[in-house]
């Protein structure tokens, strides 16, 4: 008897309007969840491209007789410097074209006006596994480079790391608000649906059926429509992260200092978790509102 509960009470006709907000919350999960995992994988690239660097910039001296000969020989000496310091692997000066590439995302690409001093950038790798004095280092510079300003890129790291972790946990918070509203949304649904079925539920219980069994014959309707219903909308997302993977397609540059928005092949299993916890909510929510209902009304 219990196999055929899921057929004894028939789906609304009704149920469209919650198979489309079911549809939507998923949607929305899904895009949560896929920018939670965009952050992450942001930070840690930008923090495993930062954690191993070291940026000394010199300033352009504001006196002396050849601003720009000092600027050079301050330059060399502290590529001189880097390359004799235990931990640094090697030092080496960005060109001009490296420089401006660097800058045009925030500048444009003509944005830089002949005649202004840029300073130097002098980019120097740390040996994996070494301990470089920054405190040390900073005082060889100043001696040897007064205008040198040393950039170990911590603070960098602890702001980007500050930044993904804010994302992600307002996506988990965004997750949980979905959650609730699904919930609500299929515990009025069953509410609803056994006002219109009460003769049907009032004969089964006269018959003898428990409220466990009453409560079978509606969570699957529920769990089998919540999950059709949060994959269509999971798949939409799906498609929206491919998408924006894709923009170049249409004339649309990405922005250069910003991650790619789109998936990688590896993270778009998670999504798959979306219709799974969106149908084992419904499915929860729907029992646990008949079996209130009917112990209620019994």
């Amino acid at each position: 008897m219990s196999d055929r509960a899921t057929y004894i009470l028939p789906r609304d006709k009704g149920a469209a309007p919650l198979d489309f907000v079911i549809a939507v919350m998923a949607f929305l999960a899904a895009l949560a969840l896929g920018a939670s995992l965009v952050a992450t994988r942001a930070a840690e690239g930008w923090q495993s491209g930062l954690a191993d660097r070291i940026t000394v910039q010199v300033l352009p001296p504001e006196v002396g007789n050849n601003p720009a000969a000092d600027l050079e020989n301050e330059t060399r000496t502290v590529v001189r410097v880097l390359n004799a310091t235990r931990g640094i692997a090697h030092a080496k000066r960005l060109s001009d074209a490296e420089i401006n590439a660097l800058v045009e995302p925030w500048i444009g690409k003509d944005g830089v006006v002949a005649g202004i001093p840029l300073p130097r950038l002098v980019d120097a790798t740390v040996t994996p596994g070494a301990d470089v004095d920054i405190a040390r280092l900073t005082d060889d510079l100043k001696r040897a480079a007064p205008n040198a300003v040393l950039d170990d890129h911590r603070r960098w790291i602890s702001r980007l790391r500050g930044l993904a972790d804010a994302v992600r946990w307002s996506a988990y918070g965004i997750l949980l608000l979905i959650a609730g509203a699904t919930a609500a949304a299929v515990s009025f649904a069953t509410r609803a649906g056994l006002d219109a079925h009460h003769e049907m539920v009032a004969l089964l219980h006269q018959m003898g059926a428990l409220p466990g069994f009453i409560a079978r014959a509606v969570e699957w309707h529920y769990f089998i429509s919540a999950l059709f219903a949060a994959a269509l909308g999971t798949a939409f997302a799906g498609l929206f992260f491919l998408g924006a993977g894709g923009l170049e397609v249409f004339g649309l540059e990405a922005v250069p200092f910003l991650p790619p928005l789109s998936l990688t092949w590896t993270e778009f299993p998670w999504l798959a978790l979306v219709p799974v916890v969106t149908s084992l909510i419904a499915w929860a929510t729907a029992r646990f509102s008949v079996l209130s209902v009917v112990k209620a009304i019994y």
